[in-house]
């Protein structure tokens, strides 16, 4: 009885200890780091051409030289000479190009990287090639910072002359990023989505109220999406400790950007920030939605009915401001109005200048 009792005890204050914990969890659990990234700190593109070969009769074919030809330069660096009328038969050789994308930290020698490949020729299939070293550059003519081989993976059965070799490509040379300039200074971009003059703002603020001396400012806004930073010249030699303790710097809940990105090819919508409607009356394909003020109140002589072709969405009266998107998006689901119409109803609020929010369709503000 006594184990029991004391198991249970302890079980309860696990518990209670748990709850203390997360209760505990700092308001700001947002870094600097989570919103922006430093000025270089970006994914760059290595290209080439090279040959895949071993396919069962799906590659470019004899007929198609700009295969052909690769193939016989490749094969007098070997000593086995061949005129392009002996390989004219070929057909399990592909011209393809290649690519890789390096990662934004940079990379060293020695690192893999995946690989993609795409036919550019007559091939109809890459399934079951192997493509032979090609050497991988910045720029065509450019140094080569990397080779790629190995068998080529499919990745979309549906388009078979696209595919992909996992840690196909060896790096030849160290690739670092360019994050400081000059000795003395990086550069803070806010990503996009939540860049603001706001937002640029307070980090600025909260970099020079943590890491200022005597009085000087190190952090400035150039604008919505930049801030550049000075490194205090004790930091300059190793400056790895400065950078982190900027990038740990808790950031307050901010109120976000109103704004509605709308996807076209998915057929979504995303709502962000406190999107608002001024009152309006849509008449859509038989369908009626009114923004009201205030809410219609039923009685005897005037009842509120729901019918399927017609909803009012609420709004908060002058002082409370207008209907809210989320309300709209609720009564059109309602009316089980399809996710075309509803993307189509929002397009045409915003074009009349009754949505108060940013719209961002398909990746561009119309």
């Amino acid at each position: 009885m006594v184990d029991t009792a004391m198991k249970n005890s302890w079980m309860v204050w696990c518990v209670v200890a748990l709850v203390a914990a997360v209760g505990a969890r700092p308001v700001w659990a947002v870094k600097i780091a989570d919103v922006t990234r430093i000025y270089g700190q970006q994914n760059n593109i290595l290209t080439g051409v090279g040959l895949v070969y071993g396919l069962k009769g799906t590659g470019d074919g004899g007929d198609y030289l700009p295969a052909i030809r690769p193939l016989q330069a490749m094969l007098e660096k070997y000593n086995n000479r061949a005129t392009l009328e002996e390989l004219s038969k070929s057909g399990n050789v592909a011209l393809v190009t290649v690519t890789a994308t390096l990662p934004s930290n940079g990379v060293r020698r020695g690192d893999r990287l995946d690989v993609f490949v795409m036919s550019m020729g007559a091939a109809s299939s890459l399934r079951g090639g192997r493509l032979v070293f090609s050497p991988l550059t910045g720029m065509p003519g450019g140094p080569t910072f990397g080779l790629a081989e190995g068998a080529i993976v499919l990745e979309d059965a549906s388009t078979p002359t696209t595919g992909v070799i996992k840690q196909g490509m060896i790096v030849e040379e160290d690739l670092a990023q360019p994050f400081i300039q000059g000795g003395r200074q990086i550069t803070l971009v806010v990503e996009d989505a939540a860049s603001s003059w706001g937002l640029a703002s307070t980090i600025a603020k909260l970099i020079n109220d943590a890491e200022s001396a005597d009085g000087k400012m190190i952090a400035s806004v150039v604008d919505p999406r930049t801030i550049e930073v000075v490194i205090p010249e004790s930091e300059r030699e190793r400056p790895d400790g400065f950078i982190a303790r900027i990038q740990r710097l808790p950031l307050p809940i901010m109120p976000q950007e109103a704004r509605v990105i709308i996807n076209t090819r998915t057929s979504t919508i995303i709502v962000t920030g406190d999107v608002e409607i001024s009152p309006v009356v849509i008449s859509y394909k038989g369908l009626t939605i009114q923004t009201v003020t205030p809410k219609p109140v039923a009685s005897p002589r005037t009842p509120v009915v729901t019918m399927q072709t017609a909803i009012a969405v609420e709004t908060g009266g002058a002082m409370q401001g207008n209907a809210k998107l989320q309300d709209l998006v609720g009564a059109l689901e309602q009316l089980k109005v399809p996710a075309e119409d509803r993307i189509n109803i929002v397009r045409e609020l915003h074009k009349s200048g009754k949505l108060h929010a940013k719209l961002v369709v398909d990746g561009a503000q119309p």
